[in-house]
């Protein structure tokens, strides 16, 4: 495979979670480069800002060389052809993911013919994971260290303990 190829992993990353960071180790394994882009996320509500968010994915994906984080507002396709992406990587954890996701690619490859949609799955360990619940269970008292990286971990617990 061309050492060239540019692909993007979007996303919210609220926060960002081992799932994640496993499926960003997979994708460097295949392109050149990944650029995993951090949606402002307008449509959802975040317990982080979008700077936190940057923050954390930044300091998660440090460790893989070809990988960087970018934050974006707006249609993903305008944020992908600009780059010269070919490819977006969507993680798929279960059954359940694959109808939405499905959908997306069909509505992704209208708006871009050029750019291929790779679904890649998180290792077995980390299938169960998402951001959703790893919040849910942090702003009930849960832990979450098996979820999320250490520093990703301490971030929510301050979180928590601000919304408190």
């Amino acid at each position: 495979m061309p050492n060239d190829l540019i692909a993007v992993y979007p996303g919210t990353f609220d926060p960002i979670t081992l799932g994640h960071e496993d499926v960003v180790r997979r994708a460097v394994q295949l392109f050149g480069r990944v650029i995993v882009a951090v949606a402002a996320g307008h449509h959802k509500k975040a317990m982080f800002s979008l700077a936190e968010r940057m923050d954390m994915a930044t300091r998660a994906v440090s460790a893989y060389p070809g990988v960087t984080v970018e934050s974006f507002d707006g249609l993903m396709r305008d944020f992908i052809v600009a780059r010269g992406a070919k490819a977006m990587v969507r993680g798929l954890r279960a059954v359940t993911d694959f109808d939405y996701e499905f959908q997306l690619a069909g509505m992704n490859r209208a708006l871009m013919p050029d750019v291929e949609t790779v679904f890649l799955t998180p290792g077995d360990k980390y299938q169960f994971i998402s951001s959703t619940f790893v919040r849910e269970i942090a702003t009930l008292g849960g832990e979450v260290v098996r979820f999320v990286s250490p520093a990703v971990n301490q971030r929510l617990l301050q979180k928590v303990r601000s919304l408190s």
